[in-house]
């Protein structure tokens, strides 16, 4: 029952009033903590407090980029304590993730700004630099889904 009250408390919506001088606005608290994800089923991405090892269930759709998590990365959750709902999701800067399919580059084209579509081992379809091949690690920016660089071991 918890899990689809978050569900269905995480839409987002903006509302433009304004206020007069006399009236008073009500303060809510709002703790950020950092969750692991854990897993995901289906729509449903698992996440367990990493304090108090507590676990929610968020829908995929309130996630900006789903398909960069992979297991055990964390994310900060901005809860609203009074009644335990959720209100945001904040994914890291980037993400480091293994390249498992793509096509290999042509030689001696690497000048050029050509990208190529690739796989990484969460399934999300990234655009990469010809240079790029299958196992090479690659940072991602998570704010926007983009290649940024390869990173080496």
């Amino acid at each position: 029952m918890l899990e689809q009250s978050l569900k269905a408390s995480l839409q987002v919506e903006v509302i433009d009033n304004t206020f007069s001088a006399g009236n008073k606005i009500e303060d809510i608290r709002v703790e950020t903590s950092k969750f692991q994800f854990l897993y995901s089923e289906g729509e449903d991405f698992n996440f367990m407090n990493v304090g108090d090892y507590n676990q929610i269930s968020l829908d995929k759709s309130i996630l900006d980029y789903p398909d960069l998590l992979k297991e055990g990365e964390l994310v900060s959750i901005s809860i609203n304590t009074e009644d335990g709902l959720p209100l945001s999701v904040d994914m890291p800067a980037s993400v480091v993730l293994e390249v498992t399919h793509t096509e290999p580059g042509v030689k001696g084209n690497t000048a050029t700004n050509a990208t190529k579509p690739a796989t990484v081992e969460t399934g999300a379809q990234i655009n990469v630099p010809l240079f790029i091949n299958e196992g090479d690690k690659i940072k991602i920016d998570t704010e926007k889904g983009n290649y940024q660089e390869r990173v080496k071991e």
